[in-house]
């Protein structure tokens, strides 16, 4: 079939390859396309559908932003000659532009998910397109996946696309089951790319030196070249302070500059202006953030300055919470900011950083799905009917951990309830409430549980926390009260005009669709009784239950999470018993509270009556160093009281708890005399030297000290009955303990092999010394006269290392062969030591002669 395309789409670098696009979708219903940025894929490949083999239906394309997908429509609408509703229209958050001869409608991802959870069939859609999928946004993969549930299970005919500039297709089409890859060459024009390294001591990432760079940056772009430019900065905050770095700024050409910003959060007006060709005269100058990254032609654009900065926001699992983190962008995210420059003519890209530097860059960002809160998606997921996640399509599966986590809070939320016959969570009528809600699954649950008191100011007030949490996120930053920001949030006093606008929106709107359920729930009743000046932290409360936190001191607070934070001693929140945190820094070990909002303990008892549990706890106190039993009530993770056990503890769990104790504190904490630590050691000589069976057992017990340790409960705790504190270990009989681990016949044959004395030739009995690798026989050396063979313990199998020692007690001699030392060593240690001890024996012939504990003076038998 020959192919129709609009004059304006002729001319576009892809339209070389979208015949063959359209006849690879006659024939196969998935397909991967990749072609340069700048080759007009965005608005040629979805007009290029409209007279292709498909089947009946309309053409939906995902775009990233809302930005773009206004804007691929509008320029689409323009090329056919219309208005934008016509055949082409548009879907974002809040606004839609579409009529019932639409046939190509672009929309933003999110509202793919709503369209597939109300139709899972997608019955009247013939293809869906998934536009600059580089961006591997969490909503872009969530689409993906159910679409292509959907064409396995229900539309084996949906055509699925994925379109990008700089994505690996290959992984992507083996996810569509090998679909083609098609491949689409050339770009509009030629971009020749500058670095610019910082200077040394300089770092983009330290916030005055970037904009100090970024303006330097722009300055000489504007001297250097002619045109308008587009500079890419990671956020609003950066955007402002270049912006005024650059007030004064001229051209040499006499033009005058025009600084423009660009994001998603400007009204459709600014962005226009932005976006449209600067007047006659004027060099305009647009900062934007990565907004511009894709999908949108910039009028008169000819420069690109890039900072090689982007900022994504980052969820921590370990704290359960989500930050802003400025990080350097990926080679691809650089490709797609470069081929800005060359959309209508021959551009020039300003890489502010070295060449050097970038083979170390990341080649493509991290997927979102890996970064992100995922909440959201888990609640999508069970409304999809999807208990286990991994067993979906993904390109990224999810963490586990992320996902177990928004899963345990969705269970406090009430959305999720786990099946009593397989312990698999499934979405409960509240949580399906709550995903027909288009905010958080957190404001979501706050606003169902107000609409269900029936109180209608109840149910305003929820609206409006959920509003501004959602659409002037930044006012929650201010160090103050939560509820007083929220206020002047949503009424306009520190928030402009059109924030306040889409606030009061969104108001009307939630409160419209939230319906009215059970009112039996305890936090609706407690809703319904707290006074008017308490209502504002609840609500908070209901939506944050995990970052509830009762103080422990000094700005300090113990969330329901497990975790701490903390506030300043001096600020007005310090001194509450209570605060439900909305806004923390999760990077610390202790979390910093940013807004918060201030609660007493009757409003907690009485939101959270059916999660509060009690129990009676045993345990061990490192402080007092001793066993403790307290009767302990939670909610959740956090002791609201704790008292004393009125009634006896149970004797198991007060010597586990003793166990524990002596655990943390180590074994010297046991009574530990010399005798009981040469059994230990003489029990380990021998474990050492015994030769193991065929079963490979040793018959001699480990009395490691890591071993000991581990095996209390074996044992020591029958030997604890009664001790319940460190001082008591000291009437411990620890020998006792010890011996009891082995069993007979081995306390008769450690005393055969392992000895504590060992009788010499003089008749002395001398105590051996196991503390070392091998035990030591410390003896004088007069008392071993006559000795020719090394004595040894163990049937003979382990030498005694013997040392000799002088009339005075010191070491003449260490050795394990007596005999060589009577032979080769005496006579030395003889002349030596005769002057020096006259009074003992020191004889010619120590092998012939006599030992003797007694002096020359003392002994009959002197050689």
């Amino acid at each position: 079939m020959s192919l129709f395309l609009p004059a304006a789409t002729q001319q576009l670098p892809v339209s070389g390859i979208l015949q063959e696009l359209t006849d690879t979708l006659a024939r196969t219903t998935c397909c991967v396309l990749q072609a340069p940025p700048g080759a007009g894929k965005t608005t040629a490949v979805p007009l290029a559908l409209l007279h292709a083999q498909l089947p009946a239906g309309r053409i939906v394309m995902l775009e990233p932003r809302r930005l773009a997908a206004r804007s691929a429509a509008r320029r689409m609408a323009q090329m056919l000659g219309q208005r934008t509703g016509e055949t082409v229209g548009f879907r974002v958050r809040h606004h839609s532009c579409t009529g019932s001869g639409t046939r190509i409608e672009v929309v933003t991802e999110g509202v793919l998910t709503r369209m597939v959870q109300s139709d899972p069939a997608l019955t009247d859609v013939a293809c869906v397109i998934f536009d600059e999928f580089h961006e591997r946004s969490l909503q872009g993969d969530l689409g993906l996946t159910l679409c292509l549930e959907v064409q396995a299970a229900l539309r084996p005919e949906l055509r699925l696309i994925v379109m990008s500039a700089t994505l690996d297709g290959a992984p992507v089409a083996a996810l569509m089951g090998g679909c083609p890859v098609l491949t689409a060459t050339g770009r509009s024009h030629a971009v020749h790319t500058r670095h610019f390294a910082p200077p040394a001591g300089r770092s983009m990432l330290d916030r005055h030196h970037c904009i100090q760079l970024i303006a330097d940056g722009i300055r000489r772009a504007l001297y250097e070249e002619q045109g308008s430019i587009l500079a890419f900065l990671p956020g609003l905050r950066e955007i402002t302070l270049v912006a005024e770095a650059l007030q004064g700024a001229v051209s040499p050409d006499g033009c005058r500059v025009q600084v423009l910003p660009l994001h998603g959060r400007l009204p459709p007006q600014q962005q226009d202006a932005a976006i449209c060709p600067a007047p006659q005269g004027v060099r305009k100058v647009v900062l934007s953030t990565s907004v511009a990254e894709t999908s949108l032609t910039l009028e008169g654009i000819r420069i690109v300055v890039d900072s090689g900065l982007t900022r994504k926001a980052q969820f921590d699992p370990r704290s359960g919470m989500t930050g802003l983190v400025t990080r350097r962008a990926s080679l691809a995210a650089a490709a797609q900011r470069q081929g800005r420059a060359g959309r209508l003519q021959e551009g020039i890209c300003y890489r502010l950083w070295s060449k050097a530097d970038e083979p170390a860059m990341p080649a493509f960002d991290r997927p979102e799905i890996l970064e992100a809160d995922l909440v959201p998606l888990a609640l999508e997921l069970a409304r999809w009917g999807a208990c286990d996640h991994n067993s979906l399509p993904w390109l990224t599966p999810p963490p586990h951990s992320s996902m177990e986590q928004a899963a345990m809070l969705l269970c406090q939320l009430g959305a999720l309830k786990p099946a009593p016959s397989t312990g698999l969570r499934h979405i409960t009528q509240h949580g399906a409430r709550m995903a027909a809600l288009p905010v958080h699954p957190r404001l979501a649950h706050m606003v169902i549980t107000a609409a269900d008191t029936g109180q209608p100011d109840i149910l305003e007030q929820a609206c409006r926390i959920a509003a501004v949490f959602s659409e002037a996120p930044s006012a929650l930053r201010r160090q103050a009260d939560l509820c007083t920001v929220i206020e002047d949030a949503a009424t306009g006093r520190t928030t402009d005009s059109r924030t306040a606008a889409r606030t009061a929106q969104m108001t009307r709107r939630l409160a419209a669709a939230a319906g009215k359920g059970p009112d039996d729930r305890p936090a609706v009743q407690a809703l319904r009784t707290l006074p008017a000046d308490a209502r504002c932290a609840a609500l908070c409360a209901l939506a944050f239950p995990d970052r509830i936190g009762k103080a422990t001191g000094q700005g300090r607070f113990l969330l329901t999470c497990g975790r701490a934070a903390i506030v300043a001693a001096t600020h007005p929140l310090a001194g509450s018993p209570f605060i439900v945190a909305a806004e923390l820094d999760g990077q610390n070990a202790d979390a910093r509270i940013h807004a918060a909002a201030a609660l007493d303990s009757r409003t907690v008892e009485t939101l959270y009556a059916d999660n509060i549990a009690q129990q009676d706890n045993i345990q061990w106190n490192p402080q007092t160093e001793a066993v403790e039993a307290t009767t302990q009530r939670t909610l959740w993770k956090l002791p609201l009281e704790v008292r004393p056990l009125a009634e006896k503890p149970h004797t198991q769990a007060a010597v586990q708890a003793m166990c524990e104790g002596i655990r943390s504190m180590g074994l010297s904490a046991l009574p530990w005399t010399r005798e009981t630590e040469t059994l230990r050691q003489r029990v380990m000589l021998l474990r050492r030297h015994e030769p193991c069976g065929a079963d490979q057992i040793n018959i001699w017990p480990d009395f490691s000290e890591e071993t000991l340790l581990a095996t209390l409960e074996t044992w020591l705790a029958p030997f604890l009955d009664g001790i319940r504190r460190r001082t008591q270990l000291k009437n411990l009989n620890l020998k006792t303990a010890l011996q009891a681990m082995l069993p007979w016949p081995l306390p008769a044959r450690l005393e055969q092999e392992a000895p504590e004395l060992l009788t010499v030739p003089s008749g002395s009995n001398i105590r051996l010394d196991y503390s070392g690798p091998v035990p030591v026989l410390a003896v004088k050396l007069q008392e071993m006269f006559g000795a020719t063979a090394t004595p040894a313990i163990g049937n003979g199998r382990i030498p005694v290392l013997v040392h000799l020692l002088s009339p005075a007690g010191r070491p003449l001699q260490i050795t394990q062969d007596l005999e060589g030392f009577w032979k080769n060593g005496y006579r030395q240690v003889k002349a030596e030591m005769k002057g020096r001890y006259p009074k003992h024996p020191w004889p010619d012939d120590p092998v012939s002669a006599r030992p003797t504990r007694r002096t020359n003076t003392g002994s009959k038998n002197v050689s």
